[in-house]
């Protein structure tokens, strides 16, 4: 099983496929590199693809502490280097499309493009902070498993045996790791990041 090691913070990676561009995908909240199986084993056709565990999730470590939206970035960028990946398609699922964004408004960046599957808030609007800040107050209160699973139990699939194998793969990272990427998120704006302008390739 592959991990890459960032200086001591070990991320579990899929690796696959060949060509050009090559595809890296990076899973939502509480989400491991599985999510993106279908679209991995369909681009592994064509393309080079990766697909990782983030920091807190799946088979990588979990540490106590970096979970904002640029430190996880940084996670991303890292990895990249690690790995040998080079200029990727950073394909983004919410929270992964938010970390695509920071990772594409770096005065270098490191995706050539971004493909963002219904991110997260990139500009929020003042309603949106306040709703992350008040889940993520609820995700640290003595509810919190039930509120995490009352939230992920309300995605809609049409498929009742995915919709039940989803919300159990999303309540498996430590409930401090899920509160601690919803306090992350609260605190981002990617304005910034969403109107830098890349220097030319």
């Amino acid at each position: 099983m592959p991990h890459a090691d960032l200086d001591g913070l070990k991320l579990y990676y899929e690796r696959a496929g060949s060509g050009e561009p090559e595809l890296l995908f990076v899973p939502g909240w509480c989400c491991d590199h599985t999510m993106f199986k279908p679209q991995f084993d369909h681009f592994a056709r064509t393309h080079t693809v990766t697909a990782l565990d983030l920091r807190g999730v799946g088979r990588s470590d979990s540490p106590r502490d970096g979970y904002t939206i640029p430190e996880l970035a940084d996670d991303v960028e890292a990895f990249c280097g690690a790995v040998g990946i080079e200029r990727p398609v950073v394909v983004g699922h919410s929270l992964g499309g938010m970390i695509a964004v920071e990772l594409g408004g770096r005065r270098r960046p490191l995706p050539r493009a971004l493909v963002l599957v219904d991110p997260g808030p990139i500009d929020p609007l003042p309603a949106s902070v306040e709703f992350f800040t008040r889940f993520a107050e609820e995700l640290e209160g003595p509810d919190g498993p039930a509120v995490r699973r009352a939230y992920v139990h309300d995605f809609e699939t049409r498929d009742d045996e995915l919709a039940r194998s989803i919300v159990e793969r999303m309540c498996l990272p430590e409930q401090a790791v899920a509160a601690a990427v919803v306090r992350g998120i609260s605190r981002w704006n990617g304005r910034g990041a969403s109107r830098a302008r890349p220097p030319p390739c």
